[in-house]
């Protein structure tokens, strides 16, 4: 989902990339405060849209980095902060280029994300978390759910596993659809992530372990991880996905991390 402002007529919202155009200013300012933004901060933006929540960001003295793929929204961008050294327009899809490539850290990240491709953004955050100080995005509010969702509930799965291992994770606020520029159907929440130090959940192996584990909730883990029965007897494996703890799954990623 792209940010916006209420000044700029003609761009209607593309939905090949999820935009819907965020345009409460109140809305846009506490989103910077989440960030604590300040003088002299270098701030990567993902999709920018309009340009409403990087004439905030940069309006605290921050300099920003901001990545859009819609060329159109790139040549609006471009004469919209024509003007503005401290901002750095990067016309890429956020999914195709490192973040390192965009900027050398230390670094903030910020963005209102394209609902369809969330997760996969967080994803690639986490594997690149060690080049920035914190993240504050915002998602839908049904993926936000699903993120901070712990053991034994329903909306526990790979990506609350994944994503509690990379961070420590904060929802500072939710945001109704009237925020936005056309309204979505849902709510936004708005979430802080900190980086947590480099850890087994990293490895390849151990994401495919997670993913195999949730890929058939209604069953067993010795049913979905069959080959590690019997080489893990600290874990009783009739156990389903969701119950297990990020400290259990641990367990079972440091079995299959024994072998690499």
């Amino acid at each position: 989902m792209s940010k916006g402002s209420t000044s700029s007529p003609g761009f209607a919202a593309k939905k090949r990339f999820g935009q819907n155009f965020l345009v409460d200013k109140a809305i846009l300012s506490k989103i910077v405060g989440v960030a604590h933004i300040a003088n002299g901060d270098r701030v990567i933006e993902i999709g920018p849209g309009r340009g409403a929540l990087t004439k905030e960001i940069l309006a605290t003295g921050a300099e920003v980095w901001a990545v859009e793929i819609d060329r159109d929204l790139q040549a609006f961008l471009t004469e919209e902060f024509s003007d503005t050294k401290a901002f750095h327009l990067v016309g890429r899809d956020i999914l195709q280029a490192s973040l390192a490539e965009v900027l050398e850290p230390p670094f903030k990240v910020i963005g209102n994300l394209p609902y369809n491709i969330s997760t996969a953004i967080l994803e690639r955050l986490s594997l690149e978390r060690n080049l920035f100080s914190e993240a504050v995005l915002m998602f839908q509010r049904e993926v936000a759910d699903r993120i901070l969702a712990v053991e034994s509930t329903s909306d526990r799965g790979f990506l609350s596993v994944i994503a509690r291992a990379a961070f420590d994770i904060e929802k500072r606020f939710d945001i109704g659809p009237g925020a936005f520029r056309p309204a979505p159907k849902v709510w936004s929440s708005v979430l802080r992530l900190v980086p947590k130090p480099a850890n087994v959940f990293d490895r390849p192996e151990v994401r495919e372990l997670v993913s195999r584990g949730f890929s058939q909730r209604r069953k067993m883990l010795r049913n979905t991880l069959s080959d590690l029965v019997g080489r893990e007897p600290s874990l009783d494996l009739s156990r389903r996905a969701e119950s297990l703890t990020l400290e259990e799954w641990q367990t079972l990623a440091a079995v299959v991390s024994s072998e690499w």
